[in-house]
């Protein structure tokens, strides 16, 4: 790895100069990148950061995962207008095993050191808490944007939000780290463990931030809290399929940041067809998490609907005699498919001539199957979903 991509991508980088310095001089750094298991799912918005982190590993630096499952309990309030609601102990150990999990589909697992942070937390008593809160002023804390958007609405802010940036600041203390990754949002957040190791006579880290990732909807940051977003364990269908769904200009931050894309690759792209570069686009991240054949088959399949007309060759299936109703219609039908958010979502469609079954538009929801004869149908819905129905 050139050192100088070490840098590549970077937001903010707080502390640059003993940063370049020390990878100038060929020290080995201890890199932090800290994740909260309070979902379930990694999406390629955490990519952003897990790919500066493998930089930095394959550099010969080492790689400290840090799991927050004790500060998963209280939640980052950054970004946020409300208090998290509370995870118990046990849905945060669920959580965090499937981090892991995902976690090492990028990283190398033999060179990654993993932290939690109950190690520590878990063992502080009150009065330690206490200590830790002199190292912060309410003023300071409201100079957070959302701390001080909420104040000025009236928003309640509880005490233990409060203590989170605290709480984070204090891990790099005790992992003694030369530089913390995060996204743009965890500024403030890292400059207190900045911050908090210059009070105890240690070495500050420097910090370093990486963009956010604009989601599917292509305005807000990917997020599973906006259903804007592709995770690590989505289907090689839906890593292509969501890939697809993005705008033109949100594409190539994708190739910078998600595929490591330099500038010259980037502008070599530009030049070709959007649709052929998008295409390679989702190819090359669903061949990232499922490998290349399956990238190239999932090309090929969208290939076959979106640019020749033709029908999936796999697709979901219903046996209308399974379903045993006395009048199979085209909402219940589709509805029990659980292939729709609602049946409104279904009745929209209906309206909108979206639906269409053996390629004839229908608009009727009260569309019969039990009065065909037909040995079998091929229901489309809108762009994406096919649905073949057995009699």
């Amino acid at each position: 790895m050139k050192k100088n991509r070490l840098l590549e991508n970077a937001d903010v980088i707080i502390g640059q100069e003993e940063l370049s310095e020390s990878l100038n001089s060929d020290k080995k750094l201890k890199i932090k990148f800290g994740v909260d298991p309070t979902r379930p799912d990694l999406t390629f918005g955490h990519l952003v950061v897990f790919n500066k982190l493998r930089q930095f590993q394959e550099a010969g630096h080492e790689a400290i995962l840090l799991i927050g499952d004790y500060t998963a309990r209280i939640g980052d309030p950054s970004g946020r207008s409300e208090l998290r609601p509370e995870l118990t102990e046990a849905e945060v150990d669920e959580n965090a095993s499937t981090y892991l999990e995902q976690a090492f589909k990028v990283l190398d697992k033999n060179k990654t050191i993993v932290r939690r942070n109950s190690e520590w937390f878990g063992k502080m008593s009150f009065a330690d808490a206490l200590a830790l809160t002199r190292s912060m002023t309410v003023a300071r804390m409201l100079e957070r944007d959302d701390f001080e958007k909420r104040f000025k609405c009236n928003q309640p802010i509880s005490m233990v939000e409060f203590m989170y940036p605290l709480i984070q600041g204090y891990d790099s203390i005790i992992l003694q780290s030369d530089l913390e990754l995060g996204g743009s949002d965890q500024l403030f957040n890292m400059l207190v463990g900045r911050n908090l190791q210059k009070e105890k006579g240690a070495i500050p880290q420097a910090v370093m931030t990486l963009p956010l990732l604009v989601g599917l909807d292509g305005s807000r940051k990917m997020s599973k809290s906006y259903d804007n977003y592709i995770a690590f364990n989505d289907s090689p269908k839906d890593i292509f399929g969501k890939t697809m769904s993005i705008s033109d200009d949100v594409m190539w931050d994708y190739y910078r940041l998600l595929l490591l894309k330099d500038k010259s690759e980037v502008e070599a792209l530009k030049k070709v067809h959007p649709m052929e570069s998008k295409k390679q686009l989702a190819l090359e991240l669903t061949a990232l998490f499922h490998g290349l054949e399956q990238g190239q088959k999932e090309a090929e399949a969208f290939a076959q609907v979106f640019s020749r007309g033709q029908d999936p060759d796999d697709m979901p299936e219903i046996s209308i005699a399974s379903l045993q109703m006395e009048s199979p219609t085209l909402l219940g039908v589709l509805a029990s498919s659980k292939l729709f958010e609602s049946k409104g979502q279904i009745r929209r469609l209906i309206s909108q001539g979206a639906i269409k079954i053996d390629g004839e538009k229908i608009e009727d929801a009260d569309f019969d199957f039990s009065k065909t004869n037909k040995v079998d149908s091929i229901i489309k819905a809108g762009k994406k979903i096919f649905l073949r129905v057995t009699y």
